[in-house]
């Protein structure tokens, strides 16, 4: 710690526990000083303070110099304890003074926390509270327990005017005129007088002046009287630039003259006597009187003998009761005699011998239980302490225990606490000890009274300034001082502080307090008149969401009443009721892309990109901007611009929500808007004002100075919503704004009136919106103030576009005839039509001449069509752009009407985009060409479930048997199964039972689930080829009618929309080829009826459902047939072996050759012989009884006629053999059959399974596959086992 003494506890104590000195004059005295402005005490205070006086002292054995003192100067009226509600008045006179000194400071800014922190105390700490300590330490003055505020002698004063001078000075020392101190005992009445004659230049000569002085020094002495002159200027008109007396006379003006009579001798002998009484009277006498006291101390006091002495007296005063006040000590008692010597020598800085005579009254007092004499030597022993930068622990506990005990004693103690607990936070102060001194002043602050208010607020500076820093303590207590401060009718301190506390809870989680500061920061703003500092305030806490409904009420409540108390209409900048979420804001705008809805503008812009990309100019792809196209057109500054066009409206999106519980009104919500005729890239304040439209005439906003509304103009128009929101509603408000002529347009903010009475205004600032713009390719990164920023160009043609008879709800499947109908408004025609469609799967274009046809016996098959195949161009299915034909053009004469195929393909949630390219006639623009987009949401609920099961008929190559499984998923719907066809002229499909006991009702019901059998047949030939087979086309024989036997109105699949659609499944549900062999689409047609409730004709809904490639073959390539009798009769008695001949037919199904080897095998199979009980004569048929296949059986003729069989051994001879090749080799041409002969020869009757045999197939390429081999997923070469075949040889009788 630096030297006590500059500390500021140590230039308290050096100012405030100095000698007093009693001044006593007589009136004639007084007048003279009042010439100048001043009293005689006032005039000679300002030369009662010496920093260097250099007086040589010795109270004890070591001499000192005294460099530092002071005198108090009191008259002695001023000498008794002040009256308690005095001091209170002028505690309360020092605080509002310092708040109106200070109010020119609550229109600032608060600092922000971390200025706050890096500030030091003596920077940030208020002045006045210096003053304020002052006045409570001069609270508890003139105390009878305490010696330092007893005077040390008397300055006695009388004018050179006064009849008989020397009996004045008798006079004015009468015991009736002296301080009650003096007369009670308290204070010892022999006390140093120094007698003062005082000569006013102004009333004659001097000489009569020095005749009294002579007088006086006759009869009190030489050395203790002298003459003081003054008021020496003749003129009164003496001027002062550093007036001594200004920093003494508080509460007075500042322009006013101290001192005007007083020249340059009169000022040096004012301080030349002064120093003499302090030098040459006050010092020694203190210092005689040290050594005096210290002396009579010593004899009675000091030593082992008399410390026993006064223990053994005080003894018998144990038992006697408490004495707080210690009323019974005078000044000629030991104890008064020991703190007198303390004090003094406390006041000559011998702090030592002070201390050590604090510490021996100390005991005493205790003994005695005169509390309030022991809490004061207490208090000076931890000063003594502090001085001597001696033992912390021992200051801080002799504070302590002082507090303590004058807290105890009550109300006689309180102020006498207060002023312990300032010096001893002082102490801790100049100690680093903010926190400790901070629970001192919380201490001081036990009861509300004003001075509370200043404790708590110093409280909460130590917190602030503690290691580390405490802030939320801080903004805690300084809180707790503004109330305190209210409520003693404070608001200035209470603002103050309250200011104060914002800087902590500014971008913190503590809403609710920072809601109560701003709040009545706000309020108290308003009582004292400066209303807009009011409203700053309260604006912070109007969307308070977190706060309950009746606190939110009284919020807006009080906001009203303040704006009502002005009477005036206030535009506020943060008016946060509505909430205005910038992130989703929008802004949706067309310049060369138009909309037909809004759900098309909310699309994502790659998404229309992608679509328009084959159908725009492709430089306007490749350009960031479409603008750059036009190099020569537009200068540079245009082209990062936003362009519109004029008369179309731009659309601001923008989302408003009530953060409270409470309905609020909005009304007049508009677009800010600023429009010129040329285009201005300026930009906006970089504070983000508004622009001052009251003097721009070019800037049309919502509302003027009045209040009356003006939305439209020569330059655009404004659109205006009122609406009312509940608590906690979000509402998404569209404005617009169109201009009307070409120049530039920007979109500056928005405005609203909050319940008739306040317009808020917010600015569409770069640095906090961020926002989407429905806009083409821009650079990556895109300031807000240029996508409000639009270049407008003059009018131009706009196609408008409707889908009539689009449902938003329909089952999977349904088939529909739509019409789109496009308008131009305009007088300039549009060419070049195109039109693509994101989703050829659902919506197809249709020819011009279906509008006038009847849907959907369109549809059906005319009895004159032919069967050939209608093949579709994949390509200009799969780029699905339409062009329509140059003769249609769009005007305003009549629109244009297009017919369009939709199917519902697929269940779920389905979003149609289409885009419409046109040219304008007129080639003048700087656009010439624009595109609208089209946006249809629809939901596809399901409806019927078809899955179809295929496989090889046993007894015929190329047919297969078709198992179809038809589920209805609706819930109520029911549906009539028309007709299921297959795609492919190849096909013949057939039905392998009468419809009638498949379906009797006719109707598939809700839930209900069918299943249908076929016989399918494949004419494929070699020459087909693959897109014959796939081509979208059906014969006669490939629709089968589910309704009846009758073949007449069937749908034809061949024609559109089915085709087209098929070949969107097609390729939509296309499959990896695996294995060999062809596929096989199916198409199931049915159809629903609905019945209309206003009486309309009954209507037929068509469904089509497409099951694509489904395989008909397996993973082989070829398929066999063996084919030979089923029954033989031979004669084994006449021949031992029956020869048979076989033949295979084998088919290659794959579009390469194959090289097939037929193997055969000679173990034993399985071999069934006829029962002997079975047998019959002749060639016999059918199935018959078996025996084990381990044995052969022989017959043989019994006595009935019968034969009777014997078992040979299997391992004696095989029942049969092959007698053929046992290896044969065939190569067989894509989609070739041959025939190969076979032989056996059965050597036992029986029935044999003539299985064991097996087809070794390989891939025979061609030179021009070799190389796709790699990519080729198909196996080229495989093992088939035989398939089985029984054949039954029978004993021929």
């Amino acid at each position: 710690m630096a030297d006590p003494a500059n500390t500021k506890l140590g230039r308290m104590l050096l100012d405030e526990i100095t000698p007093a000195v009693m001044v006593l004059r007589t009136p004639l005295v007084e007048e003279s000083c009042r010439k100048n402005g001043l009293s005689l005490i006032e005039m000679l205070t300002p030369y009662c303070n010496f920093n260097n006086i250099d007086v040589p002292v010795r109270t004890a054995d070591q001499p000192y110099r005294l460099r530092r003192f002071k005198l108090r100067l009191f008259y002695a009226s001023e000498i008794r304890q002040p009256n308690i509600e005095a001091a209170k008045e002028r505690l309360k006179q020092v605080i509002t003074h310092a708040g109106d000194r200070d109010i020119s400071k609550l229109s600032s800014d608060p600092p922000d926390i971390q200025s706050l922190i890096a500030t030091s105390e003596q920077e940030f700490v208020p002045s006045w509270f210096q003053d304020f300590n002052k006045e409570l330490v001069d609270a508890v003055s003139f105390s009878e327990h305490e010696a330092f505020d007893h005077p040390v002698a008397c300055l006695v004063a009388v004018s050179s005017k006064d009849k008989d001078p020397i009996d004045k000075f008798v006079d004015l020392f009468n015991a009736n005129q002296l301080p009650s101190l003096l007369n009670d005992g308290a204070m010892d009445p022999k006390i140093l007088k120094y007698f003062l004659l005082i000569h006013d230049n102004q009333d004659g000569l001097v000489e009569k002046a020095t005749g009294i002085l002579s007088e006086m020094r006759n009869a009190f002495g030489a050395n203790d009287c002298r003459l003081l002159c003054i008021n020496s200027s003749a003129d009164g008109a003496e001027e002062h630039q550093e007036s001594p007396w200004a920093s003494y006379k508080n509460g007075t003006s500042r322009n006013k003259q101290f001192g005007c009579f007083l020249n340059v001798d009169d000022i040096e002998e004012l301080r030349n006597t002064m120093h003499d009484l302090s030098s040459k009277h006050i010092i020694p006498h203190m210092e005689l009187k040290i050594r005096v006291l210290n002396q009579q101390v010593s004899a009675t006091r000091k030593g082992f003998r008399n410390q026993i002495k006064n223990l053994w007296w005080r003894k018998g005063k144990e038992d006697t009761p408490e004495n707080p006040d210690g009323s019974t000590y005078t000044f000629s008692s030991t104890e008064s005699q020991i703190r007198v010597l303390g004090d003094y020598a406390f006041m000559l800085r011998d702090y030592e011998l002070a201390l050590s005579n604090y510490r021996l009254i100390s005991t005493d007092y205790k003994l005695d239980k005169a509390w309030k004499y022991y809490a004061g030597v207490q208090e000076m022993m931890g000063l003594a302490y502090f001085m001597l930068d001696q033992s912390r622990k021992d200051s801080e506990y002799c504070m302590e225990n002082a507090f303590t005990t004058y807290l105890k004693m009550g109300s006689s103690g309180g102020w006498n606490a207060t002023r312990c607990g300032i010096w001893w936070a002082e102490m801790l102060k100049a100690r680093d000890q903010f926190k400790d001194a901070a629970g001192v002043y919380c201490r001081i602050s036990g009861e509300e009274s004003l001075h509370s208010a200043v404790m708590l607020e110093q409280a909460s500076y130590c917190f602030l300034f503690s290691t580390p820093t405490m802030l939320r303590k801080y903004g805690f207590h300084i809180v707790l001082s503004g109330d305190l401060y209210m409520k003693y009718d404070q608001i200035k301190h209470a603002i103050r502080t309250y200011r104060s506390a914002l800087s902590v809870f500014k971008g913190t989680t503590w809403n609710h307090i920072s809601d109560h500061v701003h709040f009545h920061i706000g309020k108290w703003y308003a009582f004292l008149g400066m209303s807009d500092e009011g409203i700053k305030h309260v604006l912070e806490v109007l969307a308070c969401g977190h706060q309950s409904k009746a606190t939110q009420e009284l919020f807006l409540r009080e906001f009203f009443r303040i704006i009502e108390e002005t009477g005036k209409t206030f535009e506020v900048m943060r008016l946060q009721l509505p909430v205005i979420n910038f992130p989703l804001m929008k802004v949706v705008f067309e310049d060369h892309r138009t909309y037909a809805s809004p759900t098309a503008a909310s699309a994502k812009e790659s998404l229309w990109q992608s679509l328009e990309e084959d159908i725009i100019p492709s430089h306007s792809v490749m350009k960031t901007n479409w603008l750059e196209s036009q190099p020569k057109v537009l200068p540079k500054k245009y082209k990062e611009s936003n362009v519109c066009v004029a008369g179309e409206a731009i659309k601001v999106d923008i989302s408003l929500k009530n953060p409270l519980q409470i309905p609020i009104s909005i009304s007049n919500v508009s677009l800010i808007c600023k429009h010129s005729a040329e285009y201005d890239d300026t930009e906006s304040d970089a504070n983000g004002h508004l622009i001052d439209y009251q003097n721009n005439e070019e800037l049309r906003t919502a509302v003027s100075v009045s209040g009356d509304f003006s939305l439209e103009t020569s330059l655009f128009t404004l659109s205006e919503v009122d609406i009312s929101m509940r608590g906690g509603e979000t509402i998404l408000v569209q404005l617009t704004v169109t201009p009307k002529i070409e120049g530039s347009l920007k979109i500056v903010g928005v405005r609203w009136k909050l319940s008739g009475s306040v317009v808020g205004v917010c600015n569409f600032q770069s640095d906090i919106v961020r926002k989407k713009v429905a806009k083409g390719k821009r650079k990556p990164k895109q300031s807000v103030k240029d996508n409000l920023q639009f270049l407008v160009i003059k009018s131009l043609p706009r196609l408008e576009g409707v889908i009539h008879d689009l449902p938003t709800t329909v089952c999977a499947g349904d088939l529909r005839r739509l019409t789109l109908e496009l308008r131009n408004p305009s007088k300039i025609s549009v060419k070049n039509l195109k039109m693509r469609i994101s989703h050829p799967r659902f919506l197809n274009v249709a020819a011009q001449e279906v509008m006038n046809s009847e849907f959907p016996s369109c549809l059906e098959k005319q009895a004159s069509s032919s069967q050939s195949c209608s093949q579709v161009d994949d390509g200009k299915a799969a780029n699905s752009v339409f062009v329509f034909p140059e003769t249609v053009a769009s005007s305003c004469e009549a629109p244009l009407r297009w017919p369009l195929w939709f199917r519902a393909a697929a269940s779920g949630s389905i979003s149609l985009y289409i885009t419409i390219y046109y040219e304008m006639e007129d080639g003048s623009s700087v656009i010439t060409y624009r595109t609208l987009r089209m946006h249809y949401n629809l939901e596809v609920l399901p409806s019927l479930e078809v899955s179809f099961q295929t496989s090889r008929s046993p007894s015929r190559l190329q047919e297969f048997l078709v198992r179809m499984d038809v589920i209805n998923k609706t819930a109520s719907e029911s549906f009539q199964v028309h007709q299921l066809s297959c795609v492919g002229d190849q096909w013949e499909l057939a039905l392998l039972q009468p419809i009638d006991s498949v379906m009797p009702l006719k109707f598939l019901m809700a839930g209900q689930a069918l299943s249908y059998f076929f016989k399918l047949k494949n004419h494929r030939t070699r020459g087909s080829t693959e897109d014959n087979i796939s081509s979208l086309a059906t014969s006669g024989r490939a629709d089968v009618s589910l309704l009846d036997s009758d073949s007449t109105g069937l749908f034809d699949a061949s024609i559109p929309p089915l085709n087209l659609f098929h070949h969107q499944e097609r390729v939509h549900q296309e499959r990896h080829k695996q294995g060999h062999g062809s596929t096989v689409d199916f198409i199931l047609i049915s159809k629903s009826w609905s019945d209309s409730s206003a009486g309309l004709p009954r209507t037929t809904e068509v469904f089509s459902h497409h099951t694509c490639h489904c395989r008909i073959a397996s993973n082989s390539p070829i398929w066999w047939l063996m084919d030979g009798p089923r029954s033989v009769s031979h004669d084994f008695a006449a021949a031992a072996f029956c020869e048979i001949n076989l033949s295979m037919t084998i088919y290659n199904n794959s579009e390469d050759a194959v090289s097939v080897r037929i193997s055969t095998f000679d173990s034993t199979p399985s071999v069934n012989l006829v029962n002997p009980g079975a047998s019959g004569s002749g060639d016999e048929v059918g199935w018959h009884h078996t025996s084990n296949p381990s044995e052969a059986k022989v017959t043989s003729p019994d006595v009935t006629g019968t034969r009777v069989v014997k078992a040979l051994p299997t391992e004696s001879v095989s029942p049969f053999i092959w007698s053929g090749s046992s290896s044969t080799r065939v190569n067989l041409k894509p989609l070739t059959s041959i025939e190969v002969p076979l032989q056996i020869s059965v050597f036992s009757p029986g029935t044999f399974d003539l299985s064991n045999y097996s087809l070794h197939w390989n891939l025979v390429l061609s030179s021009g596959n070799e190389g796709g081999r790699e990519n080729d997923s198909r196996v080229s070469s495989g093992t088939c086992k035989g398939h089985s075949y029984h054949i039954t040889v029978l004993q021929k009788e």
